[in-house]
């Protein structure tokens, strides 16, 4: 009877200790420092080399005259007109304008769609009257609404706000209503048992839970808010608004302007990519990580 308590005892210890040296071994991996050598190889060289071969088949393109010159001009034009930007101390300014647009709209976006999409996940007649509204809002085109916004508002910077906001607020509330949606119920009944219930309940358990689902909502709502910004910069262009990246590409095709028409989608796509890789996909690894889902950085 002692020697089969004793086995027992000793195949319970021998499992705590492969527990205990997994988990340890999780947390090696997860605090690791990925070498800098493995970073240029796996992150940086893939989409220079994704960039220079673009610019090569763009040259041959040019090279063999495929279309005129006006129609597609050189990656040498384009640099061109980059250089004049930059050596006129424009470059920046025009790409400031749109950005710090773009950012605050999208700031205003996540401060209204939170809370909306808390309310729609959390009331069922709040869902059942809106829930369809959201959804067919997010999947109108933000462009439809420059010109309602323009007869409403003027010319005027807070035009541009309003498209952002109808553009990006449905995303990001339909984000999180997924989110909520996903959460497990037990982890609800978990957190009421422990006193967490109302506006506790939802800041410590909802919230948390649904994370993946919202951060998801977040990104595709910055992207309504960039697309709608560049819409309406297109769209309602004029002195008054400054000149952004909207602006500049309308600018091109009124003055039948290829390198400046492909500078401005490149800063367009440049902005994009950026906003992306410094702000939600470190967000995204985060959220990953705290999951157990992303071992390595």
């Amino acid at each position: 009877m002692a020697s089969t308590e004793t086995s027992t005892e000793a195949k319970a210890d021998d499992l705590a200790g492969l527990e205990a040296g997994l988990d340890a071994l999780d947390a090696v991996q997860a605090t690791r420092r990925t070498p800098v050598r493995e970073v240029l190889l796996k992150k940086i060289l893939p989409p220079l080399v994704a960039v220079a071969l673009v610019i090569v088949v763009w040259q041959v393109l040019v090279w063999a005259k495929v279309t005129d010159e006006y129609k597609l001009p050189a990656p040498s034009a384009v640099w061109d007109s980059l250089s004049e930007m930059w050596l006129q101390g424009t470059l920046l300014d025009v790409a400031w304008t749109s950005v710090s647009r773009g950012l605050l709209g999208f700031m205003m976006a996540l401060a209204i769609g939170t809370p909306l999409g808390l309310l729609v996940a959390r009331v069922k007649f709040v869902r059942a009257a809106i829930g369809p509204i959201l959804s067919g809002l997010q999947s109108l085109p933000s462009v439809a609404w420059v010109p309602p916004a323009v007869i409403w508002l003027g010319l005027e910077p807070e035009m541009m706000y309003a498209v952002i906001l109808l553009g990006a607020v449905p995303s990001i509330a339909n984000g999180l209503v997924s989110g909520v949606d996903q959460v497990p119920p037990l982890f609800l009944r978990a957190g009421r048992t422990l006193g967490a219930t109302g506006l506790r309940g939802t800041w410590h358990i909802v919230l948390p839970a649904a994370l993946p689902g919202y951060v998801a909502g977040l990104k595709q709502g910055w992207a309504f808010s960039w697309r709608s910004l560049m819409a309406a910069e297109i769209i309602a262009s004029s002195p008054e608004l400054g000149l952004g990246l909207g602006q500049l590409l309308e600018n091109g095709r009124n003055n039948a302007d290829m390198p400046g028409v492909f500078l401005a989608i490149i800063l367009i796509l440049i902005v994009g990519i950026a906003i992306d890789l410094v702000i939600f996909s470190p967000l995204e690894r985060w959220v990953l990580r705290t999951r157990g889902l992303l071992v390595k950085s």
